[in-house]
């Protein structure tokens, strides 16, 4: 019985860690629809320094990258703050 406790209670540790507030996304639009939102990567690491500035700086690093690297004109990287939204 202990152990299914210990079992049930990891999940619920690992996530509680990460708040909405300091979760950035990376999205990216679609070379032949613009107005099309499509998820690149989420940074929701539970880093022990500021997380907020960790993810948002994380995401920011990859947007420039990308947007470096990207070969179709019209492609936009962009971070927004919290979870995917479709």
């Amino acid at each position: 019985m202990r152990y299914l406790f210990i079992i049930l209670l990891i999940p619920m540790v690992s996530y509680a860690g990460v708040k909405d507030s300091e979760i950035y996304t990376l999205y990216r639009n679609s070379p032949i629809d613009f107005n099309e939102r499509i998820h690149v990567a989420t940074f929701d690491a539970d880093a022990k320094e500021d997380m907020h500035d960790y993810n948002m700086s994380n995401c920011m690093i990859a947007q420039e990258h990308f947007q470096r690297a990207v070969l179709l004109d019209g492609v936009k990287y962009w971070c927004e703050k919290g979870k995917y939204k479709k």
